[in-house]
């Protein structure tokens, strides 16, 4: 009975192990491909890792100067040198002071004249230093750096308008480009250069030395007075300031700035001079003036006398 029991059931043993329910466990850390094995063993290399606890002060100097070379650290300095480059200076020196009334008031008016006087004593240091700046830059001309200006200008305020920082670097000075990207964030801009009713002049001219006398920085104050055109937007969509149907007239004083001893050196906005009788700016037109709280007077309760009361008979 054993016998054949045996013999009808001993192909259970010779059955494929994917009937059974049995979990297979593979290790994953191997490649599925063993062919290349040697070579990708030799990929890996072996680096002494340094002991950050040793005591350097065992050492003598040079053994400590071999660690240092093999782990690439350079020797201490007995000295705190750090070196900068001064590509701007922070501000306008001799500002140049607007007449009162430019661009309104006509010459024949005395106010007028009598400033007319003082920019004609004070011309005389203009031309000392244009007389400086073509010492540096031969090719400097009076009439080109005019149109140069104005084509700096214009490049600069159509960056701004495209959001192009890198492009706005190049026609503006690091002192000024925090002051033209100020309050521009999220902001629509939308800018354009119609006309010059004047054309463009140099009415200031400086030179300064910055640390070192060799170290020289040259400053052109240049008139413009232009039509123009401003819409800005925010990010919404309502008009913040300006319009643009409507052209106004602009009278600006740019101040550009050169280093004149860097032989790479360009000439970049630096600054805007505005006059002190310069009209204030034109609030935004979502700006709303907070109403003063109106306090009414409560008046006092009226006392009223009590009459005592009458006991009934």
């Amino acid at each position: 009975m054993s016998t054949s029991i045996l013999s009808k059931f001993g192909s259970l043993r010779l059955t494929p192990a994917l009937v059974c329910n049995q979990q297979c466990r593979t290790t994953t850390s191997k490649h599925y491909n063993p062919k290349f094995k040697k070579e990708r063993a030799a990929k890996f290399l072996k680096i002494e890792l340094p002991d950050f606890n040793e005591d350097a002060s065992k050492f003598s100097r040079e053994k400590l100067r071999q660690k240092m070379k093999e782990r690439g650290i350079l020797p201490p300095r007995h000295w705190m040198e750090r070196p900068f480059y001064i590509s701007a200076t922070g501000g306008v020196f001799e500002a140049y002071v607007p007449p009162e009334g430019d661009g309104k008031a006509s010459l024949v008016s005395t106010t007028r004249a009598k400033q007319a006087v003082q920019l004609l004593e004070k011309k005389s240091r203009s031309m000392m230093a244009i007389r400086k700046i073509k010492s540096f830059d031969e090719d400097f001309d009076t009439k080109g750096f005019c149109e140069q200006a104005q084509n700096i200008y214009i490049k600069a305020h159509e960056s701004l308008v495209n959001n192009d920082k890198q492009a706005l670097r190049l026609y503006v000075t690091e002192k000024a480009y925090a002051e033209f990207r100020h309050n521009s964030m999220l902001k629509t801009i939308r800018w354009r250069f119609l006309e010059s009713l004047e054309p463009p002049r140099i009415v200031h001219a400086r030179c300064t030395d910055v640390i070192s006398k060799e170290n020289i920085f040259g400053q052109v104050t240049v008139r413009f007075h232009t039509r123009q055109q401003l819409a800005v937007y925010d990010r919404f969509g309502r008009l913040l300031h300006g319009s643009e149907i409507l052209a106004k007239d602009v009278l600006e004083y740019i101040v550009f700035e050169k280093h004149l001893s860097n032989l790479y050196g360009t000439w970049r906005i630096h600054d805007k001079i505005i006059p002190d009788w310069a009209a204030p700016k034109e609030p935004s037109k979502l700006t709303r003036v907070k109403p003063k709280e109106v306090v009414e007077a409560v008046a006092p309760p009226e006392k009223t006398e009590e009459t005592p009361a009458i006991p009934e008979k």
